[in-house]
């Protein structure tokens, strides 16, 4: 009881102070107790989903569910040694998969680490993956940084996840209760988790978008276009619209990936281009059929392409 009140007192005094102002981790408290009424002491067990509502949870993530398999099957691989599990969440805050050892299944059940609990901030306050889905980006909250006291003994670090419209589309969260979770072990879990997140982006991002070809964005990592047979822009993942100042709007109006990527780049990627265009007709002996065949664009595209560089190079 005593611990439980001297975390309470430094979280309260926390809220009532200016500390939300200059500091995140406040400002998360602020809100546990603020906007949702929270008390720091309290001492109920998790919130749990019941079976048809686990199910509607699983509904929500529609095909990120099948497309994150692998990447959790290797981030477990990579973390699950330092005593972790690997929860894949919802943009509601629910784990809608797992993984753990065996052996550790009731311990991290107790915890409410497990399918189907709640853990936006709305219910469990500062916590991983509901204070990632409030702030939208990769973080670590280690033990006395959780709202409530009963959640102390965790080390919890949370990346978003974000679909191919560049919206935020679940969780990922490695956590532990073991008392030796370390800096090492933390820095580890960091690397490795955001890794994870990437992955599974870049195959969602790969998977809305079949038939087309995939461009990496120069200078800008994990950002990627899906370009169609035309040229044109047909998507965009969140890095790369941020790179080259795109929304939604933009990408309903016709888009030529090679003008958007030239003006990115300069005259760096024109050259890149006019190389890969040299290339194609040498390999096709200068048949433009075939060359835009090995490029997988139409043809008319690649006469544009190539009239475009004859007259810069008539200028």
């Amino acid at each position: 009881m005593v611990r439980r009140e001297r975390h309470a007192d430094r979280v309260n005094a926390a809220v009532t102070s200016g500390a939300a102002a200059r500091s995140s981790l406040a400002a998360s408290w602020r809100r546990s107790s603020a906007l949702h009424g929270l008390d720091p002491a309290e001492a109920r067990p998790p919130r749990r989903l019941g079976e048809s509502e686990l199910r509607q949870a699983w509904d929500r993530m529609g095909g990120l569910l099948g497309i994150a398999q692998a990447s959790l099957d290797r981030l477990y691989q990579a973390v699950g040694g330092s005593g972790c599990c690997v929860l894949l969440a919802d943009r509601e805050g629910v784990p809608v998969d797992r993984r753990g050892a065996p052996g550790d299944d009731s311990t991290f059940e107790d915890w409410g680490l497990w399918t189907g609990a709640v853990w936006s901030e709305g219910i469990e306050g500062t916590n991983g993956i509901g204070t990632c889905l409030i702030e939208q980006r990769l973080l670590t909250i280690h033990r006395d940084q959780h709202f409530f006291d009963r959640n102390t003994g965790l080390s919890c670090t949370a990346a978003p996840i974000w679909d191919h419209e560049a919206r935020l589309a679940g969780v990922l969260d490695v956590s532990s209760c073991r008392g030796d979770f370390n800096e090492g072990m933390r820095q580890l879990v960091l690397l490795a988790i955001g890794d994870a997140a990437r992955r599974i982006e870049s195959e969602a991002f790969r998977q809305a978008f079949p038939g087309t070809r995939i461009v990496l964005v120069p200078d800008a990592e994990g950002a990627m276009l899906a370009v169609d047979r035309d040229d044109l822009v047909v998507g965009a993942s969140r890095t790369a619209r941020a790179a080259l100042g795109i929304d939604d709007a933009r990408l309903k109006a016709p888009l030529p990936a090679a003008d958007l990527l030239h003006d990115a780049r300069g005259e760096g990627f024109g050259s890149a281009e006019r190389a890969v265009l040299a290339r194609a007709l040498a390999r096709a002996g200068g048949n433009v059929t075939a060359a835009a065949a090995a490029l997988g664009i139409s043809r008319a595209t690649l006469h544009r392409k190539l009239k475009r560089e004859a007259d810069l190079k008539a200028h």
